[in-house]
């Protein structure tokens, strides 16, 4: 145990009260050459958040100070949760900070909160930020726009909700509207907004690809490696040498097959499989052996560490390694000797595996197969690829027989399979969609699967027994609280999931339920719920188990060119090789590498998943585009508080906002994941078909809006203008607590400065009449005033006056000065006065209700406000009545007299 160890160690055990320097030294009773040492560790642990230093110097575990030391992670409506670094037990739930608390820490940023406890049962904790250990964001993508001295960058993250200030000699040549990289030079305070320089100039918005690399900017994602580990890649060999054959079994002489993807080009494992005379099976998993060229502690080794994973965006591959290990020497391409990493099993008719071997091998695979030619031959059984495979077309066969066993196998046990289809976009060569093609699962790519699952479950459960250090792959139990949401849905159909006395569910139980609804017309709605009660599948050093999978012993064995905890994997079955165990002393090395290695590799794992999602999310949208205006049917995927969430056949999602529902005042039902109108009763909820209209699509946020055919209005302009103010333009902040002061009180660099005119949103909006039998409102000049706006938010005409009363010119003329020398602010103040706050509400967080921005106005209304507008002016000019004296002071108060 080293001494950052002890020092955690005794606070935890011993320390019964915070402790000085000094005194915590004196009761370690630390050696001479510890007391050294003692003053840097202490503040390396300081720095870690594992302790903190309060105002009297005193040092303390965090729990015990009523502290959180964790993950900022922020939402787009200004407010954000923590996420723990350590939960003592499972009551311990995030921690919600609210915007005004957020005392300048940023998303991702590592902070310290101190934290009180829920106001109601099942609610978030709730916390203060008071210190902040690690910024994580510097370097920011977005969009750049400038005046004739200063500048600004609207991040693309909308989670980032302050605008960075840039000064002009930071500009480095951008313009506005380009799309620019920002490096932080100063961090935001309470008074003022961060500060930085251009140091990368994109493109401009809307130039090919330049959309993509502002992701790839944003992820921080490099397609490019560092000198030395390019130089490194470099000087691998491009063909293995025959010495390097020495220690492994020879398997050149079965006709090993890869099957991937058309345009798979890092191809990490090979099968093969005979049926033997007694009705099992020989299954052989081959996998490129990375461990071999990739040695600990080397350049290759530490740049796959860091990234993780290999990214695979809408239209390019960020590989892991460089091109000359992922889709050269690695890569088990056909017609080339290769060495690999094995397993090679015999499995009985009933599915087990009975015996097995992990070995290395050299390997000559016999022919490069693609899931389609698969399924030509087995499926469909066409020529010419019938005949082009008759000589392996008995293996093949047995591959398919030996996955319906396996699969039986797993649905026995109870594993759970959630049929979710996968969309990809089809480009041009200028990077521009042209189709989406929604992929089913097939035989063939279900064939390879059940052999990769078998493989890596088998090598878990050779680590495990053997109680080696190891890294598996996890998917935990789900959270009560989402059994208990489940449940309630369960119900209202006659179902269950039963739990046990630990509260724990089996796999078994929810496939049960599944398979009871399947054709049912609630199918869609049960197992969507239940795909979202699942917990998120990671990397551990331990041993959990996989729920979906309903296996007691599971890794990622199978893919070590674009996983490294794979690669990892790899190596330490080697060191196993020689002896049947790794050494004790590299075994205490390991476990304390091992969970920080397992967590860094399921957090680039969340990333590379982000930075996917978006960009194919972006090329769907801007897909989707040219249909504005036209009708689609879909399907309910999500009800929330401020409308439903509709996916199309084609895989796209769009919102259906409450406000535009206009035959009643709808409620959010969370328990019946529905939306349900108060009058008529008609319920939207999770799963329903619903037949909509696409009236907006929004290429830069990304999102589309639908209404329903059957019950929506829509106004775009009124629509148009009310989206455009939720980030950019908007009313002014309303005034804020005192951790949250007004803009003209921050003072700053922009408080004499008129903000530059942002550009607007790229909108492609349908010309949709707001409603059956009305026409398009005409448009109105703009006004200054906020009284005179009717309720679908256009401006009323004022009634003629002949004169103005002077002090009344006056405070307008002043108001108008103030507000041009005020700065823009805080940006999610902006938003958070439209969502649901300020006098305009159309925005995604508005809960229930009408909705200004698209509503028509009731008869009489215009009239009706013109009338009481004209009374409050007449009041406001008239002459006030001055108050006569008292008459006990009429001569004055003064004391002479």
């Amino acid at each position: 145990m080293d001494l950052k160890e002890r020092i955690l160690a005794y606070m935890h055990e011993e320390a019964y009260r915070p402790l000085l320097a000094e005194d915590l030294a004196e009761g370690m009773q630390l050696t001479q050459e510890e007391l050294v040492q003692f003053d840097a560790a202490l503040e390396e642990l300081e720095k870690e958040g594992a302790i903190i230093k309060n105002r009297s110097d005193l040092y303390g575990i965090p729990s015990r100070m009523h502290l959180v030391v964790g993950r900022l992670s922020m939402t787009a409506k200004g407010f954000g949760f923590i996420i723990p670094d350590v939960r003592e037990s499972e009551e311990e739930t995030d921690v919600f900070v609210p915007g005004a608390d957020l005392n300048t820490a940023m998303h991702g940023d590592r902070v310290v909160a101190r934290v009180t406890p829920a106001q109601e049962e099942g609610r978030s904790r709730e916390g203060e930020i008071i210190r902040i250990l690690e910024r994580a964001n510097e370097k920011i993508v977005g969009t750049f726009e400038s005046s004739k001295t200063f500048g600004f960058v609207t991040p693309d993250n909308t989670k980032l909700s302050q605008d960075i200030f840039v000064p002009k000699k930071a500009f480095h040549g951008a313009k506005t509207g380009s799309k620019v990289v920002v490096e932080i030079t100063k961090w935001p305070d309470r008074r003022r907004n961060a500060e930085g320089k251009v140091i990368e100039v994109l493109g401009k918005v809307g130039d090919p690809g330049v959309d993509v690399l502002s992701v790839m900017r944003q992820y921080d994602l490099s397609e490019t490696f560092p000198e030395d580990v390019q130089e490194a890649a470099d000087n691998v060999e491009q063909e293995p040498a025959p010495e390097e054959y020495r220690g492994r079994r020879d398997r050149r002489d079965l006709p090993i097959v890869t099957v991937d993807g058309e345009d798979s080009k890092d191809l990490d494992d090979g099968v093969f499989a005979r049926r033997n005379p007694d009705g099992s099976f020989f299954l052989g998993v081959y996998i490129a052996d990375v461990s071999w060229y990739v040695r600990e502690g080397q350049p290759l080794d530490r740049e796959a560490r860091e990234r993780g994973t290999s990214v695979y965006l809408v239209d390019r591959v960020i590989p892991m390694l460089p091109k000359e290990l992922s889709n050269g020497i690695c890569s088990l391409n056909a017609g080339v000797d290769r060495l690999s990493m094995a397993c090679e099993m015999q499995i009985s008719p009933e599915g087990e595996v009975t015996s097995y071997e992990i070995i290395p091998t050299v390997i000559h695979v016999y022919r490069r197969l693609t899931y389609n030619i698969v399924n030509k031959v087995l499926v469909d059984k066409a020529e010419p690829f019938v005949s082009d495979n008759q000589d392996i077309r008995e293996m093949l066969e047995t591959l398919e027989a030996l996955r319906h066993v396996l699969k039986a196998k797993r649905h026995r046990r109870g594993s759970i399979d959630f049929d979710v289809p996968e969309v990809k976009v089809k480009l041009d060569d200028k990077g521009h969609p042209v189709a989406l093609i929604k992929r089913e699962g097939s035989l063939a790519e279900s064939i390879i699967e059940e052999c990769m699952l078998i493989a890596n479950e088998t090598v878990a459960r050779h680590m495990d027994t053997k109680h080696q250090p190891f890294m598996y792959r996890v998917h935990e139990q789900p959270s009560d609280e989402k059994i208990e949401r489940l449940n309630n849905l369960l119900g209202a159909f006659g179902l269950f999931v039963h739990q046990s006395e630990t509260g724990d569910i089996k796999p078994m139980d929810v496939q049960q339920v599944l398979e009871k609804v399947k054709g049912k017309p609630e199918e869609r709605i049960i197992s969507t719920v239940a795909l979202r009660s699942m917990q998120q599948a990671r990397y551990s050093d331990m041993s959990l188990g996989h729920f979906g999978l309903a296996a007691r012993y599971y890794t990622h064995f199978t893919s070590p060119i674009r996983r490294y905890p794979d690669l990892i994997v790899h190596r330490l079955l080697r060191e196993t090789f020689a002896t049947g165990s790794i050494p004790a002393e590299r075994q205490a090395k390991l476990r304390t590498m091992l969970p920080e290695i397992a967590d860094h590799a399921s957090e680039r794992e969340r990333i590379a998943i982000e930075a996917e999602r978006e960009t194919t999310d972006m090329k769907k949208i801007e897909y989707m585009a040219q249909f504005v205006g036209e009708e689609f049917s879909g399907i309910i995927s999500g009800v929330t508080a401020f409308g439903i969430f509709v996916e199309l056949d084609n895989g796209v999602e769009g919102l259906v906002h409450v406000s535009t529902m206009v035959d009643d005042f709808y409620e959010y039902r969370e328990e019946q994941f529905a939306m349900v109108g108060e009058r008529t009763n008609k319920a939207y909820r999770l799963g329903d078909e619903v037949e909509i209209l696409l009236v907006r699509a929004n290429v830069e946020e990304r999102n589309l809006d639908f209404v329903l055919k059957d019950n929506g209005a829509y106004d775009p302009q009124a629509m148009k203008n009310a989206v455009r103010g939720g980030r950019n333009k908007g009313p002014k902040p309303a005034k804020s607590d005192k951790n949250d002061k007004s803009d003209k009180a921050k003072g700053g660099r922009q408080d004499a400065k008129k903000r530059p005119a942002r550009r607007p949103i790229d909108d492609i909006i349908a010309d949709l009449p707001t409603s059956e039998g009305e026409e398009k409102p005409a448009k109105k000049k703009r006004s200054h005033g906020k009284k005179n706006r009717g309720a679908s938010g256009e401006k009323l005409p004022r009634p003629e006056h002949n004169s103005r009363a002077p002090h009344e010119k006056r405070e307008r003329r002043e108001r108008r000065e103030s507000r041009g020398g005020e700065r823009s602010g805080n940006r999610q103040e902006r938003r958070d006065r439209e969502n649901g706050r300020g006098e305009r509400d159309y925005h995604r967080v508005t809960v229930t209700g009408l909705n200004s921005a698209v509503w028509p106005d009731p008869p009489g209304y215009h009239e009706r406000k013109l009338r009481e507008e004209s009374r409050a002016e007449k009041a406001k000019a008239a002459p006030k009545h001055r108050p006569r004296p008292h008459r006990k002071t009429e001569g004055g108060t003064s004391s002479n007299k």
